[in-house]
């Protein structure tokens, strides 16, 4: 489902769906180019869109100003990789200066590869915080995962990012049976011995990735928690950084353990975000296809905000109560989850 302009919603309603959902959080994929080609996210041969279809940094930073405005309090920059488009720091310079309109946060995903060169120029930008992929803490392993990422890169963008004063560093752990399950442990203990949160993901099923069968890898959530506390006391907390995360604290530590679980324990029914893709759609969920072609009204309309405003509050009224996730057979959306951004 496709809506380009909705002129006749005033620019000031705010970002309140049709089921009295609240939007105040925004994740911007800024390219579907990566350094890695991780398994679960895309095909080992990927063509990826020409610089025509992307979004320029300009046209993010005009949508930033615009969500923000619309009373959006947390901005999310994903890819891909985003530490890999050129001149990325420019556009988070940009979106950092929006603290003075509003925005409280500017977060961002990484897989970590850039972070040793990068870590203090991203700091310095404006971002808060840190979300670091790490699925494996054996090098031959981690490689099979990421088909081409070195361990030793990324275990030194984590340092670099605790040396540049990042608090509340948090990794993620795609995690799936027969890869990676049996790390579960040492993942969380790495995490806690190095001060840092960590979220375990279920997979979801975005693309045709061709590698492994997405059934027969599940290992949901309560699996995970119950490998963990045959080590670990959890105790569940209400805290929540604004995303789908659940999260429990270790007795004795500061860390926290989250879950993501789009499969096990669905989390649409508080949902508070949207999706802009690397070209320009909004995509009001993970995993459906209603979307509104915000690409076409900044080219089309360039400079006017209040018409982009219109649009994205207009776009409220198809945001669907939540996903349709299936383990089983192709994936209902073939999006892959580096072009929808993660």
């Amino acid at each position: 489902m496709h809506l380009l302009s909705g002129d006749s919603t005033p620019a000031a309603a705010p970002l309140v769906d049709r089921f009295g959902r609240q939007v105040n959080y925004v994740r911007f994929s800024v390219t579907d180019r990566c350094d890695f080609r991780c398994v679960y996210c895309m095909s080992e041969r990927m063509t990826f869109l020409p610089r025509a279809r992307v979004l320029t940094l300009e046209e993010l930073a005009a949508l930033g100003r615009a969500f923000v405005e619309l009373g959006v309090r947390k901005i999310r920059i994903t890819g891909g990789e985003p530490l890999v488009r050129r001149n990325v720091l420019w556009l988070l310079r940009e979106l950092g200066r929006l603290r003075e309109h509003g925005l409280t946060e500017l977060v961002l995903t990484t897989n970590g590869s850039q972070l040793e060169r990068m870590a203090a120029d991203l700091r310095d930008a404006g971002v808060a915080r840190l979300n670091i992929s790490l699925d494996s803490l054996d090098p031959a392993r981690f490689q099979r995962i990421t088909r081409v990422g070195r361990l030793d890169a990324v275990l030194r963008g984590i340092r670099a990012a605790q040396a540049a004063g990042f608090q509340r560093l948090k990794l993620n752990a795609v995690i799936l049976k027969n890869r990676n399950h049996d790390e579960v442990v040492d993942l969380a203990r790495f995490a806690i011995d190095n001060g840092l949160d960590i979220s375990f993901i279920e997979e979801m099923p975005l693309g045709v990735i061709g590698d492994h069968d997405r059934a027969e890898a599940y290992y949901s959530s309560d699996a995970i928690r119950a490998d963990l506390e045959r080590v670990f006391a959890l105790t569940p907390t209400t805290e929540n950084t604004g995303g789908p995360s659940r999260y429990y604290r270790v007795a004795g530590v500061d860390s926290r353990i989250g879950f993501i679980s789009p499969h096990s324990h669905n989390f649409c029914g508080d949902c508070n975000r949207v999706r802009v893709s690397v070209e320009g759609r909004l995509l009001l969920c993970l995993g459906q296809e209603h979307s509104v072609d915000l690409r076409h009204i900044l080219r089309a309309y360039p400079g006017d905000r209040e018409r982009l405003k219109r649009a994205i509050v207009a776009a409220m009224a198809i945001k669907p109560r939540g996903h349709d996730f299936r383990l089983g057979g192709q994936p209902v959306i073939l999006r892959h989850m580096n072009h929808t951004g993660g």
